[in-house]
């Protein structure tokens, strides 16, 4: 069978086991219902394949290696499930946390890449690993930027409060951005032969990021011109099918900028400007049933292949050993890059008192990390005889099956609590911005 055949039967299945999960029960949310199935099915796979049956491990791991989840999630339906994400974004209470996201996305990301990298450097030379300093930098930051994917499949279920819910929301899809541009800056350095100079890589980082934002702004303004020049209802929802298709190819293939960045600022375009004053009155009612059928779909597959990418991973005692210290690592580095900048904000405003913590524990990883790991070239990187992309794979598996998992799951009693705090303490200090609220 060819790699469509592949994924219809999967599709298939992850649609099919969300609606077996949600028949069962309904406390757990389906994208983490789905992940652990999928998990559970891989741990028998393994099994099976250890007792010699039917010979059915070899042949899960070879349809997981045709499906190739790094161009099916990176240059496939990341585009379609970022767009989706933004389209809910309202520019109004975007505006009122402009300064908290674009601190949390590039300052936040940023550390956290620089602590985790030269945290788990210091603990694998302790043990007798002597990994490159670069690679561990390679692995914090395709591990620091929170998936908006996997953050915003949980927070819209449990609505959060508004300004909350925002500032993890909207950090989320924007440090994707800048997390995706970070990765392939250091690895240029570290396997395209780009020279390690500050020059160099601000040039790289600088061309990929803003290249996608005014990507994103040139692809909204097409599209609203483009929609607000027809009343056919079906052809204005199309339309909006240009941006994550084509658009997202325009991007990363041809212009070799930032892809997720564009559909992220296309997307917050299209839903607060076209929405308003582009789409019929009829097509404005069928937007966000057209983008949510399609995201929920996407996510039900996407998760559905997380918890089968157990099969992709190589495990060896070095690999466990940084296993169970990456977890830890990664948890410590995102509250302190975190609290840094959010103790100098609290200066200026007051925040919901569960903040800090709801985003430390709710900073979410999933395939988006899976698919970076996953980008890295095997057998081109070595510490001693182990394979630098097996130990990076395990790693991120780890923290990503750990945030889906056990955070995804345990969240929700913080984001309760947050909700029974009086709103008013989440005001501006301010008076002159109180209107906002």
């Amino acid at each position: 069978m060819g790699i469509y055949a592949y994924i219809c039967f999967l599709s298939a299945l992850s649609i099919l086991l969300g609606f077996i999960t949600s028949k069962i029960s309904d406390k757990v949310q389906s994208t983490i219902a789905i992940t652990a199935s999928a998990m559970v099915g891989s741990l028998v796979l393994l099994f099976f394949g250890w007792l010699g049956w039917f010979n059915i491990s070899s042949m899960a791991t070879e349809v997981m290696q045709q499906v190739d989840f790094t161009s099916f999630l990176l240059n496939g339906i990341l585009g379609f499930l970022l767009f989706a994400g933004s389209l809910g974004i309202k520019l109004p209470v975007l505006k009122d946390q402009k300064w908290e996201i674009a601190i949390f996305a590039l300052f936040s990301t940023t550390a956290s890449t620089f602590f985790v990298g030269g945290i788990i450097y210091a603990i694998a030379h302790i043990i007798g690993l002597p990994i490159d300093f670069i690679y561990c930098i390679l692995f914090g930051a395709l591990i620091s930027p929170t998936d908006p994917i996997a953050v915003l499949a949980i927070i819209k279920n449990l609505r959060a409060p508004k300004r909350l819910s925002m500032q993890v929301e909207g950090e989320s899809l924007f440090n994707d951005g800048v997390g995706l541009v970070i990765f392939i800056t250091i690895f240029a350095v570290a396997f395209g032969g780009q020279e390690a100079t500050f020059s160099g890589i601000l040039g790289l980082f600088l061309h990929e990021a803003i290249g996608g934002i005014l990507l994103g702004f040139v692809l909204g303004f097409v599209a609203h011109i483009l929609i607000s020049s027809t009343d056919d209802g079906s052809m204005e929802i199309l339309l909006t099918l240009t941006i994550p298709t084509a658009g997202f190819m325009l991007a990363n293939n041809v212009l070799h900028v930032s892809g997720a960045l564009a559909m992220v600022v296309s997307g917050i375009m299209i839903g607060n400007w076209t929405r308003h004053s582009g789409f019929s009155e009829q097509s404005q009612r069928y937007l966000d049933h057209f983008w949510e059928m399609i995201d929920h779909f996407l996510n039900f597959l996407l998760f559905f292949l997380i918890g089968f990418a157990l099969l992709l991973v190589d495990f060896n005692i070095y690999g466990v050993v940084l296993m169970l210290v990456a977890i830890p690592v990664c948890l410590f580095s995102r509250y302190i890059s975190l609290w840094l900048p959010f103790k100098a904000l609290q200066k200026v405003r007051t925040y919901n008192p569960y903040t800090l913590k709801i985003m430390t524990w709710g900073g979410l990883r999933g395939g988006l990390a899976l698919a970076m790991a996953l980008s890295i070239p095997a057998k081109t990187a070595f510490v001693g005889s182990i394979d630098v992309k097996d130990l990076i794979l395990v790693m991120t598996y780890s923290v990503v099956m750990f945030s889906i998992l056990a955070q995804g799951t345990t969240i929700e009693p913080l984001i309760r609590k947050a909700k029974t705090v009086d709103p008013n303490k989440e005001a501006y200090l301010q008076p002159t911005n109180s209107s906002s609220h």
